[in-house]
């Protein structure tokens, strides 16, 4: 199949910064794509980020220019590994002309909370807005302040919730350890009946050893999430022997197909998250994590409420304007 291909960039504002391990992140910009043939209209989106292991901005707009102005199915599918958020747009936009997307009404969202003490007020917004797991950026204070607040957050949110703590690997193994020591005695009182469902990526992406050896001292789970960015670490990380809860980014992580052909194949156990996407990248994140998903875990889209504006004009403004 052959189609027109278009594209334009954009650049949408947090209303909150978003603070982790690995800085502050204030703008999220991507690249909104337009397939076009007599079968339809299918949109994707390029939403890299280049430190968490994909491309680079510059280098995904480097390819987008070099496509002509018609793409055929073989040069979709051709798209290198080393572009995997351009693998994702691409192959969703196809996806767009040729199948379409529905919204899955299915999944249980989990709602991103702000690093240090304002996630202690954030979540009652959120769990009025219908959350009840949550995930919350540590590895970013003093290790002591942030204990301080995570016992204030265990005291707080109700008995039903599930809290997510995510380091984005900036622990030193000493203080994973703590942390790990902390949720379990968290998960065994009966007067704090709420569940701290897992610890993400506590360790650096070069030290899966040790988070391996960490999986199996505690009881809270460990979830890998830098480690397995792309379709390549995933499978690394597999075939090392992680048995553990993966994070998976799909607008990040590559082919679409691939990823398909390689959960089903390993029935591992994913969690779908997002790379702040917009609307349109969310709806083709969203409708694998439904047909991927396996263990009914809540999916980290909950990010809504990081953005200034909604989308439902800034797209048709951004397509005319250029």
């Amino acid at each position: 199949m052959v189609y027109q291909f278009e594209f334009r960039p954009y650049q949408l504002q947090f209303k909150r910064s978003l603070v982790t391990n690995h800085g502050i992140w204030s703008n999220r910009d991507g690249i909104i794509l337009r397939l076009t043939n007599e079968t339809g209209t299918g949109w994707g989106e390029i939403a890299p980020i280049s430190w968490f292991g994909s491309e680079t901005l510059e280098q995904a707009l480097d390819f987008c220019r070099q496509i002509p102005g018609k793409i055929s199915d073989e040069m979709i599918f051709s798209v290198p590994n080393e572009l995997p958020a351009c693998q994702f747009g691409l192959e969703s936009a196809a996806w767009g002309v040729s199948k379409g997307y529905t919204t899955p009404h299915s999944l249980a969202y989990s709602g991103l909370l702000p690093a240090g003490e304002a996630a202690i007020e954030v979540w009652q917004t959120l769990w009025q807005q219908g959350y009840s797991t949550f995930k919350w950026k540590i590895g970013v204070h003093d290790i002591q302040e942030e204990l301080g607040i995570f016992e204030l957050l265990t005291h707080t949110l109700p008995a039903s919730a599930k809290l997510r703590l995510d380091a984005n690997g900036g622990l030193k193994l000493q203080e994973a350890h703590l942390w790990l020591w902390t949720c379990d005695q968290a998960n065994a009182n009966d007067e704090l009946p709420l569940e701290v469902e897992f610890l993400e990526q506590p360790l650096s992406v070069d030290q899966f050893q040790e988070m391996l050896e960490l999986s199996s001292c505690y009881g809270t789970a460990i979830a890998l999430d830098e480690s397995v960015a792309t379709l390549n670490q995933l499978a690394a990380c597999v075939q090392k022997g992680w048995r553990g809860i993966f994070v998976i980014k799909p607008g990040i992580v590559g082919s679409p197909s691939r990823l398909r052909q390689f959960v089903q194949q390993h029935n591992i156990d994913a969690v779908f998250s997002s790379v702040f996407e917009t609307a349109i990248g969310r709806q083709a994140a969203l409708q694998l994590a439904a047909e991927l998903s396996r263990r009914n875990r809540a999916v980290g889209f909950g990010i809504n409420h990081f953005f200034v504006q909604h989308e439902e004009s800034w797209l048709k403004n951004l397509w005319e304007k250029l």
